[in-house]
């Protein structure tokens, strides 16, 4: 992760309200990393219809939109199954006009498409890491960017914790770079959750992996009135507590982090809670075997879902709470057997009256899965970057933005 940041930076940087969009050639790199069918079609277009606010902003004030983004990981090199024409059809559907597209993202296919451009007009560019030197942020690669615009626009908040060509390297380049509307709402609702929340604050962690949110914890500990914590990650404290986990998930090497951060818990009388009772099985593919407290799991079984008792103390917290930040599922809830704790966690959030945060793509398909997202505050599009956000590290794509004070936009 990159260096922790000494206070939250929200909206001290520039947005593309403070633009003079006019006839300029503006660069937004969005995040539209969607999947595709076997037939090369969108197969989901939520990171499209996200960014669609922006864009049309943009369009309205008589901009030249140039859009970029990846898709896949093409592993720098063209690889026409992660082509984004598909995406340039479906964006225009949902624009209700034409999208052009170029074959490439830089050089001469790139700037002839660019240069027929006129005010009001869209293009998108090719898959961005058919490049290399898209992730190597190469100054080169860069400056061949660069060259295509006049302003620069970030709204793929879910790209933000890279420091890429498209999202670090192109700003060093530009006069001005702003934050697009998704990128300012992402940093609005996740910066007041780590400077200013309403409180009583709840972290619900979940997930497979406790080395994938520890510093998350760690932070978030400083921050919350309490955590509650499900999913393949519990069992990794549970076993550093000295509690038998039967074959559930654990990380063994990371068992002495987990019991330093027990430590911290103890001496801070900090309530962070783990699973009481689970849901039980030989394996995910296996029916459930019962229910039983977590002191009482066979050697032979794993847990794969927090039990009743679990879910109801879990719920009665999050009843309570002001604001609710929730990262991973409970359980391993695309099972059906296993997905009900995971659920109720999901409807215990939607109907709690609080200013609530969810981030990974886990934890928006279970509120989607619930029939909950639409009574969600904010769903962030970006897990990797919310998730280091949150841990209090300083996001690239976000520290390059113009601050507001630089160009007296206060």
């Amino acid at each position: 992760m990159t260096p922790r940041s000494t206070g939250s930076r929200t909206m001290d940087k520039l947005s593309i309200r403070d633009l003079d969009l006019a006839g300029k050639r503006v660069f937004i790199r969005v995040d539209f990393n969607v999947p595709l069918t076997p037939e090369g079609q969108v197969a989901e277009d939520t990171r499209i219809r996200a960014s669609l606010e922006t864009i049309r902003y943009a369009a309205a004030r008589g901009a030249r939109v140039i859009l970029s983004s990846h898709l896949g990981r093409p592993k720098g090199k063209p690889n026409p199954q992660m082509s984004l024409r598909p995406v340039a059809g479906r964006l225009g559907e949902l624009l209700g006009q034409t999208v052009a597209f170029a074959n490439d993202c830089m050089g001469a296919a790139a700037e002839q498409a660019v240069a027929a451009l006129r005010p009001g007009q869209v293009l998108l560019l090719e898959n961005l890491r058919f490049h290399k030197e898209e992730e190597a942020n190469d100054p080169s690669f860069s400056r061949a960017l660069a060259k295509l615009a006049d302003l620069y626009v970030n709204d793929a908040f879910g790209t933000a914790h890279r420091a890429h060509a498209s999202t670090e390297g192109i700003t060093k380049l530009m006069p001005k770079a702003a934050a697009g509307f998704l990128m300012e709402k992402e940093l609005t609702y996740l910066g007041k959750a780590i400077s200013n929340p309403d409180r009583p604050y709840v972290a619900i962690l979940g997930g497979a992996k406790v080395s994938d949110k520890i510093e998350v914890v760690q932070n978030l500990m400083k921050l919350t009135d309490a955590m509650l914590i499900g999913g393949g990650m519990a069992y990794t404290f549970l076993k550093a507590r000295g509690i038998p986990v039967g074959k559930s998930l654990v990380e063994d090497d990371k068992l002495d982090l987990a019991r330093s951060v027990l430590g911290d818990v103890a001496e801070r009388h900090f309530p962070l809670k783990l699973p009481i009772d689970h849901v039980i099985a030989e394996n995910p593919d296996a029916a459930p075997s019962g229910t039983v407290p977590v002191e009482k799991t066979p050697a032979d079984q794993m847990g794969l879902d927090i039990g009743r008792e679990t879910i109801n103390e879990y719920c009665s917290r999050i009843a309570l709470a002001k604001t609710i930040v929730w990262n991973g599922p409970m359980g391993v809830f695309e099972k059906p057997q296993f997905s009900r704790g995971t659920v109720a966690i999901a409807e215990a959030v939607a109907n709690a009256r609080a200013t609530s945060i969810i981030g990974g793509g886990d934890s928006i398909a279970a509120v989607q899965m619930a029939g909950v997202a639409d009574r969600i505050t904010h769903i962030s599009t970006g897990g990797g970057a919310s998730l280091e956000f949150l841990a209090g590290c300083k996001l690239p794509g976000v520290e390059a933005l113009t601050d507001k004070k630089a160009t007296g936009a206060e």
